[in-house]
């Protein structure tokens, strides 16, 4: 059964994860605690270890209620990341399958498609269980998804990376070009194909 707060009746979190990426999509998940939800353990997933984050998400699996929604990179470039992060935040409700009363965002901006019942928290990730909840599901997701483009497109170390902006991945880029799932507007990748060029 789902947690129900008696002010904001069902109550979900959402985060993200991929928001300053180089390469991928930017993920989103909406999750509702369920009663049974051990809060213990959950914090920004940012500050935990890749091996807790995983068993944390198991246990959010069995007890709670998760939505997930993805813009590829090639959405990020029509419409600009912070558009592409609010539509995957509203993909990610509507792939729950509850309809929530109240909904819990990380940061100071809530999706026009979900105001009319959105709270913007920010540092939400560190203060609310269940944007915290919402974190865990996301950064998995998204570095499991990584993990698979990795395979595909090899050398990158994807599945270290996550596809951020260390320098294992920029040297790649140089060296191997840049593949379809990079994100060409952003200012690295943008100044690599200006060289090429």
């Amino acid at each position: 059964m789902a947690s129900y707060n008696h002010n904001e009746g069902i109550v979900a979190g959402i985060d993200e994860a991929g928001r300053g990426s180089w390469a991928g999509p930017v993920v989103s998940a909406a999750v509702v605690l369920g009663d049974s939800t051990e809060l213990i353990g959950l914090k920004d997933s940012k500050k935990m270890t890749r091996r807790a984050r995983e068993e944390v998400f198991n246990h959010l699996k069995r007890t709670a209620f998760l939505g997930v929604g993805f813009s590829s990179n090639k959405e990020i470039e029509k419409m600009n990341i912070l558009q592409a992060t609010f539509l995957s935040m509203e993909r990610a409700v509507s792939a729950l399958s509850l309809n929530p009363n109240t909904i819990m965002i990380d940061g100071h901006m809530v999706p026009k498609g979900l105001q009319n019942r959105a709270i913007p928290i920010v540092k939400g990730d560190q203060l609310v269980p269940v944007i915290s909840a919402a974190s865990i599901v996301a950064k998995v997701v998204r570095d499991n998804h990584m993990s698979l483009l990795n395979i595909k497109y090899p050398g990158y170390s994807w599945d270290k990376n996550a596809g951020y902006g260390v320098k294992a991945h920029f040297l790649a880029m140089k060296k191997l070009g840049l593949t379809p799932s990079h994100r060409l507007s952003f200012k690295p990748i943008h100044n690599i194909l200006c060289e090429e060029n």
